[in-house]
């Protein structure tokens, strides 16, 4: 298993090495290579999306940096104390974050955006080791289905015993981890994500984090 957060040379999965070695060729511009985390080592609360986007992460080499799904979140992020502004232009803009870290389950950009089981599961290592390093009573707010089941292996625990569901709350070990649906831009644009859906979990987040939340 991996022991480190990331490694910016990994080729372990022979299909996504691949792809981004060919992309390269189409847009010479781009990252293309594993998008590192984003934010403080010590952050208290972790954010897990799926994977880089095309035209985001992929290019900007900044998780959710220059897409769709970027927008909502970022300005989420500002908008409960998470991040220094509300926008996130890219990996160079001085935009900070304020004890928050975004990580995605897989690293690298998949073809379609859909990973296959065998890629999250040989990147779960980065992710185990990231959650490790976190403080006791941290927060994790899986972003979709698939950053929670990798969130919940990666801390060795029964997937059956932690369902997934939107604004769902979990005591997983010593952190608190919460759900949200995914905010891309199919979610938002088709209603199954409203803001104010979004907004709900990372004030849940907040007052967890704060020592205010309702039990």
């Amino acid at each position: 298993m991996n022991t480190s957060w990331f490694d910016v040379e990994c080729r372990r999965c022979a299909r996504l090495a691949g792809f981004l070695d060919g992309l390269a060729g189409d847009y010479p511009a781009y990252h293309n290579r594993p998008v590192a985390p984003f934010g403080a080592r010590d952050a208290r609360f972790l954010v897990v999306g799926l994977a880089p986007g095309m035209h985001g992460a992929n290019a900007s080499g900044r998780p959710f940096t220059g897409d769709h799904a970027g927008l909502l979140l970022y300005r989420t992020l500002h908008a409960h104390g998470f991040a220094s502004a509300p926008e996130s232009h890219a990996a160079d803009d001085g935009l900070e974050l304020i004890d928050c870290r975004i990580t995605n389950a897989v690293k690298c950009l998949p073809p379609q955006n859909k990973p296959v089981g065998a890629e999250v599961n040989a990147c779960n290592g980065f992710l185990a080791a990231e959650l490790d390093a976190l403080g006791d009573e941290a927060v994790v707010l899986a972003l979709g289905g698939v950053a929670h089941k990798a969130v919940i292996k990666a801390l060795g625990l029964r997937q059956a015993d932690f369902v997934f569901g939107h604004a769902a709350e979990h005591r997983a070990g010593r952190l608190t981890l919460i759900d949200s649906y995914h905010c891309s831009r199919y979610n938002t644009q088709t209603g199954r994500l409203t803001e104010a859906m979004f907004d709900q979990v990372f004030a849940r987040a907040r007052a967890v984090l704060d020592g205010t939340a309702a039990v």
